[in-house]
């Protein structure tokens, strides 16, 4: 079973349907039912994916057997941190976690992140999504003191120094 990791614009259809289904999951486990999908196009409207693109940022999708599986987005956050860049919608399919695919995008968005200087990589998440966090945490994220209350939902920093 392969994964493949590559940068792609967000807007590609893969990409779309993957940042629908990240949202889709999101939305959903947070108000503990189905998200309609009017929430979900409201969620994806204006939501910032813009700036996963050079000069401020960089998307992957991951491919596990050619099939588009995961995504992650990075966006660079210089005027906070110099050297710094924060990870955002990191996602993998229900169908193909627990593959060794979380890994594999993770490292593919660190070596982004690299490419672009960057030092020190910051998210955040909620409680609720316990498979990211031990995904990070097994990946060397600690968690770290909030760094910012932009995202009205986060409850959980982590940190990586690349």
């Amino acid at each position: 079973m392969t994964w493949t990791v590559t940068a792609e614009r967000f807007d590609s259809p893969d990409a779309t349907a993957l940042r629908r289904d990240y949202y889709d999951e999101v939305a959903s486990r947070y108000w503990q039912r189905p998200a309609t999908e009017a929430e979900i196009a409201e969620g994806l409207a204006d939501d910032g994916a813009d700036l996963l693109a050079p000069p401020t940022g960089q998307f992957v999708v991951g491919r596990h057997e050619g099939k588009a599986a995961s995504c992650a987005g990075l966006v660079l956050t210089e005027e906070a941190a110099p050297g710094s860049a924060e990870l955002t919608r990191v996602y993998v399919r229900p169908a193909f976690r627990s593959t060794g695919g979380g890994g594999v995008l993770l490292a593919a968005v660190e070596e982004e992140a690299r490419a672009l200087g960057v030092r020190l990589l910051r998210l955040d998440t909620r409680l609720d999504l316990v498979e990211a966090r031990g995904l990070y945490a097994k990946h060397g994220y600690a968690e770290v003191p909030a760094f910012h209350r932009r995202n009205p939902y986060a409850e959980v920093w982590f940190a990586k120094e690349l």
